[in-house]
Formats: structure tokens, C-alpha cells, sequence
């Protein structure tokens, strides 16, 4: 019997809706059930440190968990660490701390409020007095992929074509085009989020399931069983299928 692997997309701070998909993956697969969150833990959702404190405390409990690097992760560890807020990936206007970004939420949910004329070194000095230790030491032991037979999970996505060990972190939690327009088979079944869709969805050579949680749409948690998917529904298991 093939074992059964769930996967969780993007979170951006809901920890409500995490807890109701938590809930879905114990009632179908029991509290031992091998989890893979994507990535995407924090930023524009109204209870990022909640998040990170759920995660840390299922860590922290040997939980059967694997937890991967997002792009919106690795700009809070980037500020944690020296206070940077830019991202060469962004417009030349933007940066973690822009309205678009969402890192001002995150700041929030652990009581960090600044101004648009503030000195960045004092909002870091700020935050590395209210972000408790085992949150960035969790932002800082985040995975780039993880592979389980014929799944590979990522945050964003591969490079066509590059072998694994090829691949660069740059493009595995930002790459959108390149990859999401290649319509030729992996070597694997790509389990990505990243990109938000209207509702989690399966292409054949990929699975996105960054339904939009950051901006309110329901986070739908997905079992797979080798090549096999289905959603986590309030009624169940729903088959997800090219």
C-alpha cells in the first residue's frame, strides 16, 4: 500500500484556516500523518506570529513534519538577521515592508508598529527584542524542496530541464513562468504554491495549491498517494485530476 503523503500551500498568516486544515489531515490520516508545508508561513494574513507558533510547537514535538522555504519567509529571516527589505526578484519600488509584500502584517502580529519616516535599524532593534529565538531559528532551518518517491515538493517551482541538484534556492521559492508554462513531464509530479489561483489545481506535470489564503480564499490541505491527489474537503477526500 502506497503511503499517504498531505501538503499544505501557502498559509500567510491564518491560522485559523491552518488549524482547520490540521484538523482535516488528522481526521484522514491519523496524528502521525507525514505533512509538507510549502512554504509561505507569514506576510499579509492577520495572525503571522500565531503561525509560526503552531509550526514551532508541532516541531517541537517531533511531529511528522517538513517544512519549506517560501519566498515571504526567507525576506523575514533576510530583516531578522541584518535588516534588509530589499529582493532582487522585486519591481525597483518595492521591498519587504511595502504594502504589496505584506511584511508590515507580520511585524504587527508580534506588536511591531513603525512609521513610513522610521530608520529601518530602529524597527529591526525592535524586533529582534519582540520575535522570540525559536521563531527565527525555525525561519532558518526551512528546506528548499523535499522528495518522496515520485513527488517533489517546492515552494515555487524547478527549472525545466536542470537536475535536482542543479537547481538554485533563487529560482525553487520564485520562479513562476519558466516553469508554469512548461507543459512537458518532470521527472517528477511538481508540488508547488506560490502562484495563487482561484482554487488549488492539477497540470498534468504539476500541482499548484496556493488557493490564496494571503488575500482570503480558503486554504484546502491535499493528500497524495504516489501520483495519486485529492483535496481535504469539509465532506472528505475530493479528487484532484488534470
Amino acid at each position: 500500500m502506497t503511503a499517504s503523503v498531505y501538503a499544505v500551500g501557502d498559509i500567510h498568516g491564518q491560522r485559523d484556516m491552518l488549524v482547520t486544515a490540521l484538523q482535516r489531515i488528522e481526521a484522514d490520516g491519523g496524528p502521525d500523518a507525514r505533512i509538507v508545508f510549502l512554504g509561505d508561513y507569514v506576510d499579509r494574513g492577520p495572525n503571522c506570529r500565531g503561525v509560526i507558533d503552531l509550526l514551532v510547537k508541532g516541531q517541537q514535538e517531533g511531529r511528522n513534519w517538513v517544512f519549506l522555504l517560501g519566498n515571504h519567509d526567507r525576506m523575514f529571516a533576510r530583516f531578522m538577521r541584518d535588516g534588509s527589505v530589499a529582493e532582487a526578484r522585486l519591481r525597483v519600488a518595492e521591498h519587504w515592508l511595502h504594502d504589496r509584500l505584506g511584511g508590515s502584517e507580520t511585524l504587527a502580529s508580534y506588536g511591531i508598529k513603525y512609521s513610513a519616516e522610521e530608520r529601518i535599524y530602529l524597527i529591526l532593534e525592535r524586533a529582534r527584542a519582540a520575535v522570540p529565538t525559536d521563531h527565527v531559528a525555525f525561519l532558518s532551518g526551512l528546506v528548499t524542496h523535499y522528495q518522496e518517491g515520485e513527488l517533489l515538493f517546492v515552494h515555487a517551482g524547478i527549472r525545466p530541464g536542470v537536475p535536482l541538484v542543479d537547481q538554485v534556492e533563487e529560482d525553487l521559492i520564485w520562479i513562476r513562468g519558466e516553469f508554469l508554462d512548461d507543459p512537458r513531464p518532470h521527472p517528477w509530479l511538481v508540488v508547488h504554491g506560490h502562484t495563487p489561483v482561484r482554487q488549488a489545481g492539477h497540470f498534468e506535470n504539476r500541482v499548484n495549491l496556493d488557493g490564496g489564503a494571503g488575500v482570503g480564499r480558503p486554504l484546502v490541505p491535499a493528500v497524495f498517494e504516489g501520483r495519486s491527489c485529492w483535496l481535504l474537503t469539509e465532506e472528505g477526500r475530493v479528487p484532484l485530476k488534470p
